[in-house]
């Protein structure tokens, strides 16, 4: 077996499915398990997807404003630190890095809202019955 097989397969094993498809540009709340001795907690860091890298190792910048100061973070997508990622709110950009909203702030820094289509946590059947009550 050749080396570069051998590595196909280890990173196919290391793969995670749980994460959910995002795009730049929109709000996750990326839960974050942390390790404070011999005790384990999660916590959540919610903000914007500036970039997303692709590959074995792919990974995602997420930035948020904290009391007036910009705090990037930029999380492993097949890390075990991350808990679970929730898809927030999502946006319409035309960029695939939105490097360009470091050096905005308040208002100018706004992103265009869209809907998107995401599978949704009901079943088909729940959501049918509440269709005909309306």
């Amino acid at each position: 077996m050749s080396t570069a097989t051998l590595l196909d397969k280890l990173n196919a094993k290391l793969q995670r499915n749980d994460i959910p498809e995002f795009v730049p540009g929109d709000t996750v709340r990326v839960h974050v398990r942390i390790k404070e001795g011999d005790k384990e907690r999660v916590q959540a860091f919610e903000g914007t997807v500036i970039a997303k890298t692709r590959g074995p190792q792919r990974s995602f910048t997420v930035r948020k404003v904290s009391f007036g100061q910009g705090v990037e973070r930029i999380f492993p997508a097949n890390s075990k630190v991350i808990d679970k990622v929730e898809v927030i709110r999502s946006t319409r950009v035309r960029r695939a890095k939105l490097y360009y909203l470091r050096g905005l702030k308040g208002k100018a820094a706004r992103l265009i809202e869209v809907e998107r289509d995401r599978p949704s946590s009901q079943p088909p059947a729940a959501s049918s019955t509440q269709e005909e009550k309306a």
